[in-house]
């Protein structure tokens, strides 16, 4: 099967590899946090892979632009989700490393392609 044109990103790739690895500290959560905290940090993680996605396969470069920020949001606000879990003690700081890494290269990769579409002709 060909890979479409999202799937060759490696922002893309790095943000599918993130998704796996908050989907694991979310089994981490107590279970009363499932259906509000941990239901937050699902839809945060997803919606970063599933803008980029959405915006390579828009018709313009303005709204392929658009969903790239939308996906930086999404970033921050999972980032601020981890965050939150290591303040109350839900999750400790070695346990969140790997996807604060990631956050941070998926970040900058975001802000570089937002950049470099936005200086394109």
């Amino acid at each position: 099967m060909e890979k479409s044109s999202y799937q060759g990103l490696l922002v893309w790739q790095k943000a599918m590899d993130l998704t796996a690895v908050v989907y694991k500290l979310v089994r981490k959560l107590p279970k009363e946090k499932i259906y509000s905290l941990s239901d937050q940090m699902r839809r945060a993680v997803v919606s970063i892979p599933s803008n980029i996605a959405e915006g390579q396969d828009r018709h313009t470069k303005k709204e392929f632009i658009q969903f790239l920020t939308i996906s930086r949001g999404s970033k921050a606000e999972l980032e601020t989700q981890l965050l939150i879990c290591v303040k109350v003690g839900y999750l400790n700081k070695t346990e969140i490393i790997e996807a604060m890494n990631l956050l941070t290269e998926i970040g900058k990769m975001l802000t570089s392609f937002i950049n470099k579409l936005k200086t394109e002709n």
